[in-house]
């Protein structure tokens, strides 16, 4: 019930403040206390101390309280707008008010937290709900402006040391000791950050704007852009509905300047287009720098005036702008000047990070200034991370240098490994994988240069052959080729370069090397050089060859660039891989066509027949009935269905499955998935010597005794 007059127990009360910065004692202190934990007054050398129950017994041993005993027990909301005396300062310039607050914590100190409205987050937001004086006793470079002769006019720093010692002086500091404890850090230099009450600039997320606020608008915006992933929308639109307002200015020795002068009489903000456009001119001769080398009167049209109280006098704001208002407003500066950079951009790409930075800065000075989004899509990668999932940093050891990687294996390996993983996810970066992206590499290359090198006879412009008029294993692989620049296509189109990757992989690894090219060596290698079957395989691996290096040209592009001039020549081609677009078929033939439908259903059938022969002769290989395939001669028995499937395509059988000899018989189920039965047997004849097939036919001609009957027409061609 004393409380209010200062007195329990009919004693005068002092209160001990703890605390860990005892060079903030502003003009108008608070003494907070916790509104729900109990306090007492504990009675030690004559004189009664406010502490927490709950710390009261170490207090008294840190103090020296030999004798003492606690004389009443109140909750700390009792102890709410009391006033509490200055240690040895006078009253009642040097008073501090009790208030509360629910951040006083119980595991150090007395319970009583000094509290300074314009040194901290927690501290300002109390003084604001008191109404305690918030000045500021700190300057910009961290010294005392208004403090006592020992430390007036040093730094907060160099004060602290000095404050301790009056305190002891005065005989009013019980104990001092140094406690570790969480504070905020500057991340570049890593020293402590002081904490200062200060005039910003802002700008109001509420703020009126087209019948709505500057918030709706935003969500409005951030609503129409295509966010890749799709979660990012929602990210966006949750900080964009919970951020408060913007405060654009910061207290720094360098960056860009806020433009504004203030009468030095009236203290109000110059607002003239006068005044705005002179710092334009300014900026535009010698760079935002110049603010910093001239006087306001300098900068300043002649003849200026304050319209509010005719002063002549400016002074210029010396904060500078947030780095994020810059970074936001990038856009404004680069696109919308040029023909070929409208505004907005198609895309903005960066890290998850900048959903908070850059994505959200763009966003809002674009709606600012142009009431719309600065992007139509944002696409957002993944962190790389190590073996073990830990985030690379140099620190850690765990990095891997892209640059030492591109001088050992070459950079179009570090792209290929780029192009290799989902970027939307965190993705794993190492010295193996990209050894295993470096094998793939060298696969893709072996293709071009197998292609290339059998098209160095061939001009597309004479020697084509039309499409219908192709031999049919060369039209199916054109179907395929088709396949493939479809999904790839749109998988460029998605961003899906990991799918991209993967699919020209399989199909340089599958689709050509194990199987078309290597069934094609016999026709290109021993078929007359300009016979219409080799005639028609190089067209083939010529159109796959142009398709394919423009398909490759975004991830590989020195491989591109490379094997461009190398394409036999045609009409109209662009200089660089790079200039030319994507590839298509509909000029060449017409995939949905009936004719190339029903081309397409008879070798995926005949491919699953292959796939069974292949088996077939590998178990060969593996009991030694045989050695390589063409000495093997096939017998497959077949069920009405393949048989004439297989009957249709009888001419192409052999070289299908890249063996000497076929037999067709017809048959009822055989032992494979496709229904057919498949023996394996030693091929009759001969090994023609140019082209190691076996032919009952190798020295029918005289003149060419060791080869086949193929071959000797062909030998007399060339003679």
């Amino acid at each position: 019930e004393e409380l209010g007059s200062q007195r329990v127990a009919g004693k005068p009360v002092s209160t001990i403040i703890w605390t860990t910065t005892p060079w903030t004692l502003p003009a108008s202190l608070a003494v907070a206390f916790h509104p729900d934990e109990t306090y007492v007054g504990m009675e030690a050398g004559g004189e009664i101390y406010i502490v927490a129950e709950k710390l009261a017994g170490v207090t008294a041993e840190k103090a020296g309280f030999k004798d003492s005993r606690i004389v009443a027990r109140f909750p700390g909301r009792k102890l709410e707008h009391a006033w509490f005396y200055h240690p040895f300062l006078p009253w009642p310039e040097r008073k501090g008010l009790g208030v509360l607050a629910d951040y006083v914590t119980m595991d150090q100190g007395t319970g009583a937290v000094h509290t300074a409205p314009s040194h901290g987050a927690d501290d300002f937001y109390t003084g604001v709900k008191y109404k305690l004086d918030q000045t500021c006793n700190i300057d910009s470079a961290g010294r005392f402006i208004q403090g006592m002769p020992e430390y007036q006019g040093k730094t907060v720093f160099q004060a602290n040391p000095e404050i301790v010692e009056v305190l002891k002086q005065r005989g009013v500091l019980m104990h001092d000791e140094k406690i570790t404890h969480s504070y905020p850090h500057c991340w570049r230099c890593h020293n402590p950050v002081i904490f200062r009450a200060t005039e910003q600039w802002f700008i109001s997320m509420e703020a009126p704007m087209g019948g709505s606020t500057f918030r709706q608008r935003l969500l409005e915006e951030a609503a129409k852009v295509k966010w890749d992933p799709a979660w990012g929308e929602t990210r966006m639109a949750n900080m964009l509905a919970t951020r408060p307002d913007w405060c654009i200015s910061r207290q720094r020795v360098w960056g860009v300047p806020i433009a504004v002068f203030f009468c030095e009489g009236c203290n109000s903000q110059l607002k003239t287009k006068a005044a705005h456009q002179a710092v334009v001119d300014l900026f535009a001769r010698e760079g935002a720098d110049a603010w910093y080398k001239h006087d306001a009167a300098q900068i300043l049209p002649a003849g200026t005036q304050c319209p509010d109280c005719k002063g002549a006098k400016f002074r210029k704001e010396m904060d500078i702008l947030d780095v994020w208002f810059e970074a936001g407003s990038s856009n404004l500066v680069v696109l919308g000047h040029q023909p070929d950079l409208p505004w907005p951009s198609d895309m903005y790409l960066e890290g998850g990070d900048q959903y908070r930075g850059w994505f959200q800065a763009s966003l809002l000075c674009a709606v600012g200034t142009r009431n719309g989004s600065p992007y139509r899509e944002v696409l957002t990668p993944g962190w790389t991370l190590d073996e073990q999932g830990r985030a690379q940093h140099k620190s850690l050891g765990n990095d891997v240098d892209p640059v030492d990687i591109a001088k050992r294996l070459g950079g179009e390996v570090v792209r290929l490994w780029v192009a290799s993983v989902d970027f939307r996810e965190d993705v794993v970066g190492s010295e193996n994988l990209m050894q295993r992206v470096a094998e793939n590499y060298r696969k893709v290359r072996n293709t071009f240069r197998f292609l290339l090198s059998n098209l160095g006879d061939f001009d597309p412009q004479k020697d084509a052959v039309p499409f219908e008029q192709m031999q049919a294993l060369d039209r199916y692989a054109m179907l395929r080729l088709s396949d493939v620049i479809t999904s790839v296509r749109q998988w460029y189109g998605e961003y899906q370069f990991h799918k991209v990757y993967h699919a020209l992989q399989d199909y340089c690894v599958i689709d050509l090397s194990a199987v078309y090219l290597d069934i094609l060596k016999d026709r290109l290698y021993t078929a007359g050089r300009t016979s219409r079957p080799r005639r028609s395989a190089q067209t083939a691996i010529c159109f796959i060859a142009e398709a394919l290096v423009r398909l490759v040209a975004p991830i590989m592009s020195f491989t591109a660039d490379e094997i461009w001039p190398y394409l036999p020549a045609r009409p109209g081609r662009p200089e660089s891989v790079h200039l030319a677009e994507f590839p298509a078929v509909a000029g060449f033939f017409r995939p949905d066509a009936p004719e190339v439908q029903k081309l397409r259903a008879d070798f995926d059938g005949l491919m699953k027949i292959r796939d069974e022969v292949l088996k077939s002769l590998e178990q060969a290989r593996q009991d030694k009935a045989i050695g390589s395939g063409l000495e093997a001669k096939v017998t497959i028995t077949a069920p009405a269905s393949s048989y004439e499937l297989l009957e249709k395509y009888r001419a192409d059988l052999r070289a299908l499955f890249i063996v000497s000899a076929v037999e067709l018989q017809r048959g009822g189920d055989g032992n494979g998935s496709s229904g057919i039965k498949v023996e394996i047997g030693k091929a009759p004849g001969q090994k023609c010597e140019r082209c190691w097939n076996y032919s009952l036919h190798v020295g029918e001609d005289s003149k060419y005794p060791t080869v086949c009957e193929r071959c000797s027409a062909v030998l007399r061609e060339l003679e």
